[in-house]
């Protein structure tokens, strides 16, 4: 019988939910991105709390990692927030006009991030649909770049200490493990192939990208597109 996803924790009550701890994200980045299902995104951007429960995200490793920022080229003025400390947002702007939210992994001086693919939206919707219109349902969220623009993230966040900012994240019920699936990555020129992608099995917010390589007829206004990248 194929799994189901867990229940939408419809009812939580973020004041009573605890922060991940930095040591957290102080492990192998695959771990926390496997790990991060379930959590709890949120956003203090703007006038009105946004959030939700993560349902989708993907591991960026460094050297070696050929979708990585950090692939070849080491420490840049770019993913120098990648290299360490844990623990810390890594947001950058892809396409020419999108975010990506990415959460800084393994111990300072080592390069790894989680780019978060999709979340559920649980607080501050009606902020979510205003930022997203005509953006409904489950495709309020359901890519990196729709989940920054309903949160109201930007390059004011990248660098920025989990809980020191306007990112949170929270910890919540894991998700179990018949739930979960690992796939290639989305979207990706190289490095694909890596089964580096976790997410719900079954979630209708996940987004709807197909592990493969990036279209070759897709424009993109600047050079090829690698993930925290």
């Amino acid at each position: 019988m194929k799994a189901m996803p867990p229940s939408p924790p419809m009812t939580l009550d973020l004041a009573s939910l605890t922060a991940l701890p930095t040591e957290f994200f102080e492990r192998d980045t695959p771990t926390v991105a496997r790990e991060l299902l379930g959590k709890v995104l949120v956003s203090t951007s703007g006038e009105d709390v946004t959030g939700g429960r993560i349902v989708e995200t993907e591991a960026y490793l460094g050297a070696g990692d050929p979708g990585s920022h950090a692939a070849t080229k080491g420490m840049t003025r770019r993913n120098a927030v990648m290299y360490g400390p844990p623990g810390v947002a890594y947001v950058y702007f892809t396409y020419g006009n999108h975010h990506m939210i990415n959460l800084v992994t393994e111990a300072d001086g080592t390069a790894g991030a989680v780019l978060i693919r999709a979340i559920e939206p649980l607080f501050g919707v009606e902020e979510m649909l205003r930022r997203r219109a005509p953006a409904r349902g489950a495709d309020l969220a359901n890519g990196p770049g729709k989940l920054a623009a309903a949160l109201g993230i930007d390059l004011t966040d990248n660098g920025c200490a989990l809980g020191a900012g306007r990112l949170f994240v929270y910890d919540a019920p894991p998700a179990p493990a018949d739930a979960v699936r690992t796939t290639g990555r989305v979207g990706l020129s190289n490095g694909h192939e890596l089964e580096l992608r976790y997410h719900l099995a079954g979630d209708p917010h996940v987004s709807k990208g197909r592990t493969g390589p990036r279209p070759t007829n897709r424009h993109v206004p600047s050079a090829r597109r690698t993930e925290p990248k």
